[in-house]
């Protein structure tokens, strides 16, 4: 397994459309070491509690022992990372299902192929000194709103929550502000009011009391609460074609997250813990163990989509969205997600 860091340029998807044609091999898995299927996943940040299974997999030797050579790369933008998976770039994404509706509406086909959490796990959070002025999404208005970048998770959950209290996204300004020390930077020095962000971020704003949780996506209460209903999030999504012509690499990968999730839901946030790369607690073990119990409700035991929850992704994009809104009629859910090799891997054990 190999691990390395790289930064994707945004690129216009009509840009990204002709790279594909040029990336002929991206939609078959090459071949690593030993014959093993080798296949690259981009992850949105490895960091993250909420993408906490990619790097779980590789710890407790999942993918190895699947025999499937898999190397992670991690970019902080989720749009960034889809932008990379149209390009050919890699096989895989872990990342927020709401891509998968968002580029159907822009004729690219990608789905859902194990689904790690039916909510968010993310949250609201305001600046302490902006508390008072910001008391719901309806105070928006006239402010500066952290997300990781334009296009990502964390900017279309903003814009749901905006449009909820019918405020435009032209109504406050979204800053692009990355995650963790960047997101707290930026808080820190008044570029931004508040933002959309995860944990541990989440946990080090509001233990050192720099800033209070505005919604709460981490439990399906609040997520209901904020988005009338599920919001499946995290997710491993590949492009369709990849799907089709390589089942096998598909089934493997699959087995090895379904392998995490379970194992997840048998161990407590202090095992989890002790299995993640000592540099995730950033010096702080015991915030990292309170941002992993704070979120680990989020994850799912089996992979499985919740279908309802899919279907409110599509009314929750839609109601912002003006990729999606003018298409929320031909969009074809069946095409976003799949629960073959889930249930395929639950039959094996």
């Amino acid at each position: 397994m190999r691990i390395r860091r790289i930064a994707v340029a945004v690129t216009a998807l009509t840009a990204v459309a002709g790279l594909t044609t040029a990336c002929q091999d991206s939609r078959t898995a090459a071949t690593g070491e030993g014959g093993k299927p080798k296949v690259t996943i981009m992850v949105g940040g490895l960091e993250k509690v909420i993408y906490l299974p990619a790097m779980l997999t590789q710890q407790l030797g999942n993918f190895a022992a699947q025999g499937i050579d898999v190397e992670l790369q991690s970019e902080q933008s989720g749009a960034n990372a889809e932008t990379a998976l149209v390009a050919g770039q890699v096989q895989g994404v872990v990342g927020f299902y709401d891509h998968t509706i968002d580029l159907q509406a822009k004729d690219q086909c990608i789905k859902s192929v194990v689904q790690l959490a039916n909510i968010p796990g993310e949250a609201e959070v305001v600046g302490t000194k902006h508390v008072d002025q910001i008391k719901s999404s309806a105070d928006f208005k006239g402010k500066k709103l952290g997300v990781t970048s334009l296009g990502s998770s964390t900017d279309f959950l903003t814009k749901a929550l905006a449009a909820k209290a019918g405020v435009g996204a032209d109504q406050y300004t979204p800053v692009k502000v990355g995650a963790g020390q960047t997101f707290i930077a930026s808080l820190d020095n008044g570029g931004i009011d508040g933002g959309m962000t995860t944990d541990p971020t989440i946990a080090q704003l509001t233990n050192t009391g720099k800033a209070k949780v505005l919604y709460d996506l981490r439990t399906e209460e609040g997520t209901k609460a904020a988005l009338g209903g599920l919001y499946p999030a995290s997710s491993l999504y590949m492009s369709c074609d990849f799907v089709d012509r390589n089942k096998d690499a598909v089934q493997k990968l699959a087995n090895a997250f379904v392998a995490t999730l379970k194992w997840i839901d048998q161990h407590s946030p202090e095992e989890i813990a002790a299995k993640m790369p000592p540099s995730y607690s950033g010096g702080d073990k015991a915030l990292y163990v309170k941002s992993i119990k704070d979120s680990i409700g989020m994850f799912n035991g089996d992979g499985k989509m919740a279908a309802d929850g899919a279907k409110n992704v599509l009314e929750v994009l839609s109601s912002f969205s003006k990729n999606v809104q003018p298409k929320k009629d031909s969009i074809d859910l069946s095409k976003t997600y799949t629960t073959e090799f889930v249930d395929a891997a639950a039959k094996q054990g």
